[in-house]
């Protein structure tokens, strides 16, 4: 279903009146986007390891005077906790803390609308001093995946599906998450999967969000609750690899913005609640002929499915062990991958059998595509999507084959994926393939963060540790 409405702004929210279009062609266009909404300043943000937007603040008097700006190589460094893995074997030190030039992608402006004051938002590339791409950022190394496609004259098509829980707001990490109080004045208890009505809970927030995305220039496709209690799912429309990163990017900003303006957490963790499923980032994937645009996974006489679309999937299959730890980056990501769930554990296609790994949703020849359903929703958008498309391009590249689909409910199958980080991590680390297609030099970054991550999970001594373990050995 969808609820996208043209209603007016509320008045509570703090969108502003003037209609906002996304993306400019350059600097010049920009100065009269400016002062058309009468902003003043612009947040210049660039997404990190983790899809954290780092960056800087400025007026838009000294963004003008200088578009590019300046932030250390370091933050492609940074692990979610804060900290820094070594740099030996990564990076000099004094490098680590130069600077890195940082360019306004201009396809990216736009409005900040919950912003007090009239205020832009534009995503940045990293770039060297010499004017090279920084190759450990993940706007980069998704470009990188989708330049091997063009060079093949492919062109591939994405379109993801984001879940995500709303909470109450949690200041103290020792307590369990509860769901928020919605417009009834009661939280929601039991699993409501599809409701209507249970949506209709939160109108007044997901009018916020639809009207922040309008001014944005960002397009839900739907809104649906998923299955687990105030766990809700946003679809986007298809389109590039990139635009749809930036999409995902923009829009996990603007959810848990419009959410705490209602007092409300809107927590895209993987697994936040026990007893709940778990929140997926499902990225539908085809590809089509760059001159002639048709699905290059159909026939165009007979319509049926053709040896790239069987090799696409045979690449998911191998190479998914290899990405695990792009798709499922953290530890608390691999509690949403567990039997018996509708969270998958095996690199098993099938048609529409969403117990697979791999599901080929019923469609029409042009529409023919592959839903991986393995990435969780904390993954960073550009490193899922891009290690998803290297796997499907290794398997073209290969010419491997695909197993047959399967057609039995495959949640108690035997794990073929990780199950844990710091075996994904290895996964990967070890996969010359993956290092090949997505950069080495990032591999061996992304890698250490992982591993520092972990290092430091393992500090944390949890409640089941003193639960079973306090009185008992």
């Amino acid at each position: 279903m969808s609820k996208k409405k043209k209603s007016d702004k509320p008045e509570h929210s703090g969108v502003p009146d003037i209609e906002s279009a996304r993306g400019i062609s350059g600097v010049e266009s920009a100065r009269d986007w400016f002062r058309a909404r009468d902003i003043e300043e612009i947040e210049c943000l660039v997404p990190d390891q983790g899809g954290v937007a780092r960056g800087k603040i400025m007026p838009v008097s000294k963004f003008l005077a200088s578009p590019v700006m300046n932030l250390p190589l370091s933050i492609f460094y940074q692990c979610i906790t804060g900290e820094y893995p070594a740099y030996d074997g990564l990076v000099d030190a004094v490098e680590a803390d130069t600077d890195m030039f940082m360019q306004p992608d201009w396809s990216t402006l736009t409005s900040v609308p919950w912003a007090m004051d009239p205020t832009a938002q534009v995503i940045h590339d990293a770039m060297t001093r010499d004017g090279r791409p920084v190759e450990q950022a993940p706007r980069q190394v998704l470009r990188r995946i989708r330049e091997l496609y063009r060079k093949k004259g492919w062109q591939p098509v994405v379109a993801p599906e984001i879940e995500f829980y709303l909470v109450e707001p949690n200041t103290d990490p020792d307590y369990p998450l509860k769901p928020p109080i919605g417009r009834s004045g009661r939280p929601e208890l039991g699993r409501q999967g599809y409701s209507i009505s249970a949506v209709n809970e939160f109108d007044a927030l997901f009018e916020d969000i639809y009207k922040y995305s309008e001014h944005q220039g960002l397009e839900i496709d739907t809104l649906i609750h998923e299955d687990g209690v105030a766990q809700m799912e946003i679809n986007l429309r298809h389109g590039d690899p990139l635009e749809l990163a930036d999409q995902v990017f923009l829009f996990k900003r603007t959810i848990r913005e419009a959410s705490l303006q209602h007092k409300i957490y809107a927590t895209f963790m993987a697994k936040p609640m026990s007893g709940e499923p778990g929140s997926a980032l499902h990225i539908h994937q085809s590809i089509v002929d760059a001159e002639s645009g048709q699905n290059i996974f159909s026939d165009p006489e007979t319509g049926g499915p053709t040896p790239l679309f069987f090799s696409f999937l045979a690449g998911q299959q191998k190479y998914l062990p290899a990405i695990m730890c792009m798709l499922a980056p953290y530890v608390n990501s691999y509690r949403r991958l567990t039997r018996d769930s509708m969270a998958p554990i095996n690199v098993q296609w099938g048609y529409d059998n969403r117990t697979a790994g791999l599901r080929v949703p019923p469609s029409g020849p042009d529409a023919r595509r592959v839903e991986n359903r393995v990435p969780s929703s904390d993954a960073n958008p550009y490193l899922a999507i891009a290690a998803s498309l290297a796997a499907g391009y290794l398997g073209m590249t290969e010419e491997l084959e695909a197993t047959a689909p399967i057609e039995s409910d495959a949640k108690n199958r035997d794990f073929e994926l990780p199950q844990s980080l710091l075996e994904a991590v290895t996964e990967m680390d070890e996969s010359e393939a993956i290092r090949q297609v997505m950069g080495s030099s990032f591999v061996t970054a992304y890698a250490a963060i992982k591993r520092q991550e972990y290092e430091t999970f393992m500090k944390v001594i949890s409640p089941w540790e003193r639960e079973h373990l306090l009185l008992n050995v």
